[in-house]
């Protein structure tokens, strides 16, 4: 049961994710055709794929991922306390430090990486960019061979959705059904490649980011009707 894993074994995560390239004038010819050819059925009719190249971020062939935000629990002695930390940079360099710390402070068995929506997004978006960086995957990542039950993934999605496969919640809408105040954001996902590409705030994205693990992590503890977290809670 969720109530009985122990919250210090969840790492919580959120990526944030762009086109490759600025935009597609800059890919090569051979770049555009298999962008087009990918994306023929999903554009509309009179949609060109110069004009639909700014969804490239939501395919790791086509986009990489410029921020990386976790969050996780420590006990202290009575009191909680949910430490957020961030990679940024290079997406070489911030996958490799990601790497680390999985490697470092969550490869244990018990340890789990928790999203939303992270089995179909993030987590396999992490592993392919880390192959295309040559990046030896580390073993939360390594799903080869693995049966379900063996991957050490949970997704708040899914805990939401009680087997029903067709159903698609948003974060934002799940946490204001579970009754989860809001973190209000001037920004969302459409505006991220626009943040980094034309204004270069970095900043303001890793923000964005670490509120989304926020919410992901409240999600879990109201799924397993325990208090949400209070602001002297968070620690960056």
């Amino acid at each position: 049961m969720l109530q009985k894993i122990d919250l210090t074994k969840f790492l919580f995560l959120d990526v944030e994710t762009v086109p490759e390239k600025e935009n597609f004038d800059l890919l090569s010819t051979e770049e555009k055709d298999f962008f087009a050819s990918k994306t023929q059925y999903e554009r509309k009719e009179d949609q060109s794929p110069a004009s639909f190249y700014e969804r490239a971020g939501i395919w790791a062939k086509f986009g990489k991922i410029i921020c990386i935000s976790v969050g996780f629990f420590k006990v202290l002695k009575t009191d909680r306390e949910f430490r957020i930390k961030s990679f940024s940079g290079t997406e070489a360099t911030l996958l490799s430090d990601f790497k680390s710390l999985l490697e470092t402070h969550f490869s244990k068995a018990a340890h789990l990486l928790c999203g939303h929506n992270g089995k179909e997004f993030d987590f396999p978006y992490i592993a392919r960019r880390m192959i295309i960086n040559r990046i030896d995957l580390p073993s939360k990542l390594n799903f080869f061979s693995k049966k379900p039950w063996e991957v050490p993934h949970l997704d708040a999605l899914h805990l939401w959705r009680f087997g029903d496969y067709k159903n698609y919640t948003s974060l934002p809408l799940l946490a204001h059904v579970l009754g989860i105040p809001s973190q209000k954001d001037d920004i969302d996902g459409s505006r991220v490649a626009h943040l980094y590409y034309q204004e270069k705030d970095i900043e303001r994205i890793v923000t964005y980011c670490e509120k989304d693990v926020i919410t992901v992590a409240k999600v879990v503890l109201r799924l397993r009707n325990e208090p949400l977290l209070e602001q002297h809670e968070l620690t960056c």
